[in-house]
């Protein structure tokens, strides 16, 4: 709770001081709406009042329960505006820290998270904190002030009487604290399943086409029901638990039970001579007032708490380690790539690459193979800085890339991978992307060199066609996309995910002939799935176990008869491989694309 206390204090700093004048303008707006019923009961008072006429002082009343509500008018909305104003800044503020917070973090760093619970920072916290700020805190100080105010009030007319109004609030009181402890225990359950929910729902929703085309909607679907349904039994539990606390409370303090209270203590009172009967009309307007502010208070910190909690994870996204930057940087004479002694660990604990020496030199294209988990796709990414090594060494031209500035980084490594994102623009400037400041021949060169040039023309707007509206591509031709991106691009060092591993039959040819396109005297870092594709491979690295155990061309290690021998013939087994089928072709040159060839 300290914690989560201190983030919510830190996001709010910047705009504590406008929250403070909220806070203040609802404070005098609270006591201002009291004003009037103390003044309606002291009018009462005078009225029945059986001594000398004092209507003239009844008039006084009458003026200042009037100009109170014009008092509480104008404070009411004073205090709205700036909590609403400091609010929308807030939020600016924070979705701006949050861009440009993800943009400096590692790319490792969303693979390591779900799209749901980075969505839900993102979105759903902050927008959390906004009804917490513009609403909550408001409530709460109405909920704390009016009470305050009745109650020094009615202790002035009667204090006897006042605690007999005060035994329903005390015990109300003390069965919302039992239904709030209950509450308050299971809030870290809930934003987990939550978090379940999102993330179940974004990844069906994204990769709805793949599990259409191969059958598994009903697996898909089942994922997101099961998260779904065990929120659903997680939540009855929780609510069946506190029930009865609340319903209880919610009786208690309840206008009706609060004025049963002050009629059986108003009658045992003025029966006994202890009270007037006309100074039971105040404890009448006023006690069945105290009701209402109580229960909002109960309910706006509750909303605090989900504000905490919201003020925690968003902060966890803003401290997040990013990805340092040098601050003299230097420029590689060369594109050549070497890994030296490289290690990795994403916990620390164990390594995922341990020790690796590695050389990459222009114009060759080198294969990384092994099984799942042996530590082949770590190493890969950690060259385009997906995440920095923990040991060792990657320098590209003799200079470390943490020595680099991402911007030179970045203009000579490019990746394509499986998985391919195109944001919801014009087909012409998802392929821009990669360098702005291209002209639209060369984007569409790059379209033709990634042979999807004549795809794009037959959409209705074609370059102009937007993603996800009128420009809808199958995985294969979304693939050729992406490499069109990379070939403008034109960047020296392509890191390449075997890109058609997952594309239809019809489309694998022309990825194909795009990849090789985009792989021509280019140094390449390929992350190979099926053998077939790296026959041709300058250099096959085998890897386990975070090591390399093995390296050569295929003959050689074919006839080693190791470990990818092993691997070679089970694959012929299962694959049916022939020498005809498609592979990367790297040995010819070719004519740039784009402007940033080096």
């Amino acid at each position: 709770m300290a914690a989560e206390k201190a983030a919510l204090g830190a996001i709010l700093r910047p705009i504590k001081g406008r929250l403070r004048l909220a806070v203040a303008a609802q404070a005098v707006s609270a006591v201002a709406g009291v004003v009037p019923f103390i003044a309606i009961a002291e009018l009462g008072r005078v009225l029945l009042d059986s001594g000398p006429d004092r209507s003239r002082e009844a008039w006084t009343i009458t003026a200042i329960g009037a100009g109170a509500l014009l008092v509480r008018l104008i404070f009411l909305l004073a205090s709205g505006a700036v909590s609403h104003f400091a609010d929308n800044e807030l939020q600016l503020h924070i979705r701006r820290g949050l861009v440009d917070k993800l943009g400096r973090v590692p790319l490792g760093w969303f693979s390591a998270r779900n799209s749901g619970s980075v969505k839900k920072a993102v979105q759903d916290d902050v927008e959390a904190m906004h009804h917490m700020l513009a609403h909550s805190v408001l409530d709460i100080t109405a909920a704390v002030v009016v009470p305050v105010t009745s109650l020094t009030y009615l202790f002035w007319v009667d204090w006897r009487m006042t605690l007999v109004v005060i035994a329903p609030l005390v015990v109300g009181l003390g069965l919302y604290s039992i239904t709030m402890a209950g509450m308050a225990g299971h809030l870290p359950d809930y934003d987990r399943a939550m978090e379940r929910i999102n993330g179940s729902a974004v990844e069906f929703v994204q990769g709805i086409a793949v599990v259409k085309t191969f059958g598994q909607t009903r697996r898909a679907h089942q994922r997101f029901s099961e998260a779904a349904d065990d929120f659903s039994s997680f939540f009855l539990s929780w609510v069946r638990a506190t029930l009865r606390s609340k319903a209880a409370a919610e009786i208690v303090l309840s206008p009706i039970a609060v004025l049963l209270a002050v009629l059986a203590g108003g009658a045992v009172f003025v029966t006994n001579g202890w009270l007037a009967a006309v100074d039971l009309l105040p404890f009448a307007l006023l006690g069945i007032g105290l009701t209402a502010p109580v229960l909002a208070l109960f309910y706006a910190s509750y909303e605090l708490r989900i504000a905490k909690g919201a003020a925690e994870r968003v902060g966890e996204v803003l401290e997040a380690e990013e990805l340092a930057e040098s601050a003299s940087p230097r420029t590689p004479s060369g594109n050549d790539v070497s890994y030296k002694g490289v290690r990795f660990s994403y916990d620390g604990k164990q390594e995922a690459v341990a020790g690796i020496d590695l050389e990459l030199a222009p114009g060759t294209v080198t294969a990384l193979v092994g099984p799942s988990g042996s530590g082949k796709s770590t190493l890969a990414t950690l060259l385009p800085r997906f995440g920095d090594v923990t040991g060792g060494s990657i320098s590209i031209g003799g200079v470390d890339i943490r020595e680099m500035a991402l911007e030179d980084l970045y203009r000579r490594v490019a990746f394509v991978f499986q998985d391919v994102r195109l944001t919801q623009d014009t087909v012409a400037a998802n392929i821009w992307m990669a360098r702005p400041d291209a002209d639209l021949s060369e984007v569409r060169a790059a379209a033709r060199a990634a042979c999807v040039h004549d795809v794009i023309e037959a959409l209705p707007r074609g370059y102009d066609s937007v993603i996800g509206e009128d420009a809808r591509f199958s995985g294969g031709q979304a693939q050729r996309v992406s490499i069109a991106r990379a070939l403008l691009a034109d960047t020296p060092i392509i890191v390449l995910d075997e890109a058609a591993a997952f594309a239809d039959p019809q489309s694998e040819a022309a990825v194909q002939d795009a990849l090789s396109e985009l792989t021509r005297g280019k140094i390449v870092l390929l992350i190979a799935h099926r053998l077939s594709t790296v026959v041709d491979a300058d250099l096959i690295a085998v890897l386990e176990d975070g090591k390399i155990i093995e390296r050569g061309r295929h003959e050689q290690l074919v006839a080693q008869a190791g470990r990818y021998a092993r691997m070679w013939h089970a694959h012929e087994r299962t694959a049916g491989w022939q020498p005809h089928q498609p592979t990367l072709v790297t040995t010819v040159s070719a004519a740039p694309v784009g402007g940033n060839n080096r």
